[in-house]
């Protein structure tokens, strides 16, 4: 088995495909910056179709335009090529997935190989989606915050003794001032 990097699943003279579609490779598309992960808003199933027609069902944990950590009953070998399907609000997504080492008995992540245009659209409005919930709930954290904060308060004790300090100050000029004129 080749355990190297990205292969071409299916060459045709109009470009990578994978079951006749048109695909982007995921991996060279994103080489130099990593994809933000979040959590899907709901739980999301998801399918895995294995080259020998097989499958498997999982649920997706995390989500990337990159990969993603699915919840599987029992993991798959690693470098393992599958067809990867889930349902997402904004349609349905549809790539050839890579499956990395498993971090747990349950717990396994995976890399976009290859996805269809229309599947790397989706999967950006889902992610970005999250992003702008995340963000959203912060500032309204942050807001809440800010209404709740309790606002200093400066003692009487020390007000009084301030303005009693100002009116010795402003008395003692006065006095001075009256001297320093009788006394030409």
């Amino acid at each position: 088995m080749h355990r190297g990097g990205p292969s071409v699943i299916f060459y045709l003279l109009c470009g990578r495909t994978i079951l006749g579609q048109a695909m982007t490779d995921v991996a060279a598309a994103h080489a130099n910056w990593r994809s933000p992960r979040v959590q899907p808003a709901e739980m999301t199933p998801a399918v895995l179709r294995l080259p020998d027609g097989s499958g498997s069902r999982g649920t997706l944990n995390i989500i990337s335009l990159t990969g993603g950590l699915l919840s599987v009953s029992s993991t798959l070998d690693r470098g393992s090529r599958v067809k990867l399907m889930f349902l997402t609000q904004t349609g349905p997504v549809s790539g050839a997935a890579e499956m990395l080492c498993p971090i747990s008995t349950t717990q396994q992540p995976f890399r976009f190989v290859a996805l269809e245009e229309c599947a790397q659209r989706r999967l950006r409005a889902v992610v970005q989606s999250s992003l702008d919930r995340g963000q959203e709930a912060w500032i309204e954290k942050y807001r809440a915050a800010l209404v709740h904060r309790e606002v200093p308060r400066r003692g009487v004790f020390r007000v009084v003794l301030g303005a009693l300090t100002l009116l010795a100050a402003g008395l003692g000029c006065a006095f001075y001032l009256l001297n320093v004129h009788l006394l030409k």
